[in-house]
């Protein structure tokens, strides 16, 4: 298989007997594969997650450009610069040479953070289609500076704007607050994953519900293993 197969969504990997069958792409299947290791790493605290995470965005974002959907191509550039902070972040050491911890977040923080998720959804609930239309627009215009001339594809109107919503927003601040450790992020990746689950399954897309419900299990054990480091990070060393 050529390199550019690789690439190719059309070069199925396997037929997976699910629903009237989904055919599983090599791309796909990589992507996916990276893309659970970076979560289970993550969840382990290990740094190593992020470059398993540079390459499932990657390939995602050329997956997102083969079936037209800019907007989520473009917010696969968010986290790949994400990712490229949290890398920097998780192994920065400061003027004592250590790293940054597992730690709750500050209450003023959390409330801050919470009243403009919940403004941010609100809004892009009332706009998500126009929201994602002009992510559409500023993609292809980000393409377009490098040589790719592509019509605008036909954009139909979001069946769960709510639910869709909700993923994109907490998403974004989940991604956010794992590059700062903070425990949150785990919460809210639980969350995500439950819509998604709910949503992927309503929309017929088995496949991907199931690969939700793995990550579902991840999710719930980081949440877990995090709370009990936090608590750890917080407790003083006893000295002899």
């Amino acid at each position: 298989m050529s390199l550019l197969a690789f690439f190719d969504i059309n070069n199925t990997l396997v037929n997976i007997p699910i629903g009237s069958g989904y055919a599983m792409s090599w791309i796909e299947a990589v992507g996916t594969l990276f893309g659970l290791l970076c979560i289970w790493y993550a969840s382990k605290e290990k740094t190593i997650n992020y470059p398993f995470g540079l390459i499932n965005v990657t390939l995602f974002a050329i997956i997102f450009f083969q079936i037209q959907l800019y907007g989520l191509l473009l917010l696969q550039l968010f986290f790949f610069v994400a990712n490229v902070y949290g890398w920097y972040a998780w192994t920065r050491q400061d003027e004592y040479g250590d790293t940054l911890e597992v730690r709750w977040m500050p209450v003023q923080l959390l409330t801050i953070t919470s009243v403009l998720s919940i403004i941010a959804i609100a809004l892009l609930t009332l706009y998500i289609d126009p929201f994602f239309t002009a992510l559409t627009h500023l993609a292809l215009s980000v393409l377009s500076l490098f040589g790719g001339h592509i019509a605008l594809p036909e954009l139909s109107p979001d069946a769960y704007p709510f639910w869709d919503a909700a993923i994109t927003v907490f998403s974004i601040v989940a991604q956010i607050l794992m590059t700062r450790k903070y425990v949150e992020n785990w919460i809210l990746w639980v969350v995500i994953n439950l819509i998604s689950v709910g949503v992927y399954a309503a929309q017929g897309v088995y496949a991907l519900s199931i690969e939700y419900v793995i990550l579902l299990f991840i999710a719930a054990n980081g949440t877990k293993e995090w709370i009990q480091t936090a608590k750890n990070n917080r407790t003083p060393a006893v000295t002899a």
